[in-house]
C-alpha cells in the first residue's frame, strides 16, 4: 500500500520486522521481505538487529530467511559487542547455531564487550549439545579468557555443568587448571559452590593442583568448607594432596571457617581427624570456637565443647573471650552453654576492662543481661577501664529495657559513670 513506511521505527527504535523477526512470526517475516523497500538489517534498540533477534529468541525459521539475504550481516554486533551466534549460544538454541555455523563467512568466537565468546556463554549455561557443535568448528578457541581470566570450563565448573566440564576436559588445548584473576581456578569454584560431580571429575585429573590456594590464600577445600559443601569436603579429605589444615592470608584454616559459619555437618568430619587444629587462633587470637560463638552457632559451640583439645575460654588479642562475643552479639542460646562450663570465667574483662554483661547491656540485649544478673559470679557494677559500669552503657545507648533489669538490689543505679 502507498504511503506506509514499512521500514517506520517506534519509541524503542523497532520496525514492524523487528517485532517480526523477534516473536518468530515466519509468515510476517516472509512478506516484509518481499517488499522492495525493505531495510532487512536496520538497527534497533541496542543496535539489535531481526537477525539478531530471532537468533536470541531462537526462531530458526526467521534466521533461515533472513541468513538468505545478501544485504543481512550475520555477524553484527550489538551495543553490547554480542553477535546472533552469541546471543543463540548463550539460549541454548542449537538448531540456530548449527545455521549459523552453516555459513562460511560466519565468527564462530566473536567475544562481546566482557571477552566472552559463544563458546564461553554455551559453557556457563551448560548447554551441552551447542558445546558440542563449536567444539567441532574450527576457529573456535575453547580455552577463550573473558576480561576476568574466566575460560569456559572454569564457567562450566563453577555453574555445575558436569557434563560440558568432561566435554572440555577431553580436549588439549584447554588448560584445566587455569586462574582467573583472583587465582581460583577450575576446582576451586566448583568446591566452593558444592557441585560434587564436578569436583569428582576434575579430581581424577593429574595435571590439576586439588590444594591450589587463591589470591587471598584459601585453597578449595577451604571455599567447600566455608560454605559448608559437607560432600565436597568429605571427598577432599580423602586426598593426600590436600592440606587439611591450611590457613588463608587471613590465619582462618577450613576448621575455623566452617565453624564460623555454623555448618555443623562439615565441623562433625574435620572433627574426626587429628591432624587438624581444633583451637587455632587466627592473627587476632579468635579460635574456631569463638567465631562460632559470636555467631551464634549453638550446635557447633556445643560440639567443640565437647572436645578436650578446645580451650572453651581462650581469649583473643582483645582479650574477649567465646563468652564475651557471644554476649555481646545477644547470642543467648550459646551464653546458656558456656555458663554451663565450670573452667571458664563469665566475669572476665578484656583489654578494656569490659566484662560480658556490659558488652551485652551496651548493645540492648536483654535476655543475655538477665542470664548474666542471675549469676553469683557476675559483678553487675564491675566497671571497666574508663570507670563506665554496665547500667552506664546501657543508659547511654537507650536500653530501657536493661536497664530497668539492673534496678535490683546487686546494682546501684547511682554507680559513677550513670
Amino acid at each position: 500500500m502507498d504511503g506506509v513506511d514499512i521500514n517506520g521505527v517506534d519509541e524503542t527504535s523497532a520496525t514492524p520486522l523487528i517485532w517480526a523477526a523477534m516473536n518468530g512470526h515466519e509468515a510476517v517475516v516472509k512478506l516484509l521481505l518481499g517488499r522492495k523497500e525493505i531495510k532487512p538489517d536496520r538497527l534497533g534498540n541496542d543496535c539489535r538487529t531481526p537477525i539478531l533477534w530471532a537468533a536470541r529468541n531462537g526462531h530458526g525459521a526467521v534466521v533461515k530467511l533472513l541468513l538468505g539475504r545478501e544485504d543481512v550481516d550475520p555477524n553484527r554486533i550489538d551495543d553490547w559487542l554480542q553477535t546472533p551466534i552469541l546471543w543463540a549460544s548463550q539460549n541454548g538454541h542449537e538448531a540456530v547455531v548449527e545455521l549459523l555455523l552453516g555459513r562460511e563467512d560466519i565468527n564462530p568466537d566473536g567475544p562481546d564487550s566482557c571477552g566472552r565468546g559463544p563458546m564461553s556463554r554455551a559453557a556457563e549455561n551448560g548447554h551441552e549439545a551447542v558445546v558440542k557443535l563449536l567444539l567441532g568448528r574450527k576457529g573456535v578457541n575453547p580455552d577463550r579468557l573473558n576480561v576476568w581470566y574466566e575460560t569456559p570450563i572454569f564457567l562450566a565448573a563453577e555453574n555445575g555443568h558436569e557434563a560440558v566440564v568432561e566435554l572440555l576436559l577431553g580436549r588439549e588445548d584447554v588448560k584445566p587448571d587455569r586462574p582467573d584473576r583472583g587465582l581460583r581456578t577450575p576446582i576451586s569454584v566448583a568446591a566452593g559452590n558444592g557441585h560434587e560431580g564436578v569436583v569428582k571429575v576434575l579430581l581424577g585429573r593429574e595435571d590439576i593442583d586439588h590444594d591450589r590456594p587463591d589470591s587471598g590464600g584459601r585453597a578449595p577445600i577451604a571455599w567447600a568448607a566455608g560454605n559448608g559443601h559437607e560432600a565436597v569436603v568429605e571427598l577432599l579429605l580423602g586426598r593426600e594432596d590436600v592440606n587439611l589444615d591450611r590457613p588463608d592470608r587471613e590465619v582462618r584454616t577450613p576448621f575455623s571457617l566452617a565453624a564460623g559459619n555454623g555448618h555443623e555437618g562439615v565441623v562433625r568430619l574435620l572433627l574426626g581427624r587429628e591432624d587438624i587444629g581444633h583451637d587455632r587462633p587466627d592473627p587476632g587470637g579468635r579460635a574456631p570456637i569463638a567465631w562460632a560463638a559470636g555467631n551464634g552457632h549453638e550446635a557447633v559451640v556445643e560440639l567443640l565443647l565437647g572436645r578436650e583439645d578446645v580451650n572453651p575460654d581462650r581469649p583473643d588479642r582483645g582479650l574477649r573471650t567465646p563468652v564475651s562475643v557471644a554476649a555481646g552479639n545477644g547470642h543467648e542460646g550459646v551464653v546458656r552453654l558456656l555458663l554451663g562450663r565450670e573452667e571458664i570465667d563469665h566475669d572476665r574483662p578484656d583489654s578494656g576492662g569490659r566484662a560480658p554483661i556490659a558488652w551485652a547491656a551496651g548493645n540492648g540485649h536483654e535476655a543475655v543481661v538477665g542470664l548474666l544478673l542471675g549469676r553469683k559470679d557476675v559483678n553487675p557494677n564491675r566497671p571497666d577501664s574508663k570507670g563506665r559500669t554496665p547500667i552506664s552503657w546501657a543508659a547511654e545507648n537507650g536500653h530501657e529495657a536493661v536497664v530497668q533489669l539492673f534496678h535490683g538490689p546487686d546494682a546501684n543505679p547511682d554507680e559513677p559513670g550513670v
